[in-house]
């Protein structure tokens, strides 16, 4: 009996194109990053860094699952709100009245113990050049490097900052003094969908310090959240010590008017000599 011949498929000489072709798309895909990483500007790759950082220094959650009832929004804070690293005890607020009380009987006598309190609480920062203490027309400044209080691009409180900013909240809770909180950074542009400029920036850094200060116990009707942007620099923006020098919030506390004179009449004086 003849044996059936075997059928053979003629071999396809055109599959080197199929590597060819994933190779030429391999490259246009490199080509297309190279190029988007040439024309990225400095503000955008700040964001992505502080990105980055985030993704891989963020601390596992839990795998217990979520309870009923239990605010989704705990566990993933909003943009623009600070992460404070311990809990603070929620207390009633006291009355008006007793609180008026309450702020005439601890008050300080004048402003100079208040910055006296004020450069013993933040003593460790003042030597690491990070805060600024003075008194000016207004009322005592405090100048705090925005480096100490927030990471790059944000706005959100570090734990470092929530120690000192606890310090200084429980000096202010005693005061009846206004406060004002300005947020200033320097002029490398910012556009992200939660800071399209560094208007928004400044102010929400500036609401952060107020929202906490707020939780600590100052009276809210006493404070002020004001961002400045670039646009009040005190130093040269050429430069990175310059910028890092312009990236700050000021703590204002407002003196009275008898005191505002007393300031102006004690500066004539002096003059005169």
């Amino acid at each position: 009996m003849a044996r059936r011949k075997r059928h053979e498929e003629p071999s396809n000489h055109e599959r080197w194109l199929v590597s060819y072709a994933d190779f030429i798309t391999l490259l246009f895909a490199f080509f297309v990053v190279m190029y988007s990483i040439s024309s990225i500007n400095e503000g955008k790759y700040r964001v992505l860094s502080e990105t980055l950082t985030n993704a891989f220094v963020t601390p596992a959650q839990s795998l217990k699952p979520v309870q009923v009832g239990e605010q989704v929004r705990n566990l993933v804070p909003m943009a623009g709100e600070y992460a404070a690293p311990e809990p603070v005890p929620s207390e009633p607020e006291p009355e008006p009245e007793a609180a008026a009380e309450s702020e005439s009987q601890t008050t300080p006598s004048n402003m100079d113990e208040v910055r006296a309190q004020l450069d013993l609480a933040l003593d460790d920062y003042i030597d690491q050049k990070l805060v600024n203490i003075t008194r000016t027309d207004r009322g005592i400044e405090v100048e705090m490097k925005s480096k100490m209080l927030f990471r790059s691009g944000s706005a959100s409180l570090s734990s470092s900052a929530y120690r000192a900013l606890r310090s200084v909240a429980m000096i202010l809770k005693r005061l009846p003094n206004r406060i004002n909180v300005e947020g200033h950074t320097d002029n490398v542009p910012i556009k992200t969908v939660t800071f399209p400029s560094n208007w928004e920036l400044s102010a929400a850094r500036a609401a952060s310090v107020v929202h906490l200060f707020a939780k600590l116990g100052v009276g809210s009707k006493r404070m002020a959240a004001t961002g400045y942007g670039e646009h009040q620099p005190i130093d040269d923006n050429g430069s990175e010590a310059g910028r890092q020098s312009n990236r700050r919030v000021a703590l204002v506390i407002m003196a009275g008017e008898p005191e505002r004179k007393a300031g102006r009449i004690g500066r004539a004086s002096e003059a005169g000599q």
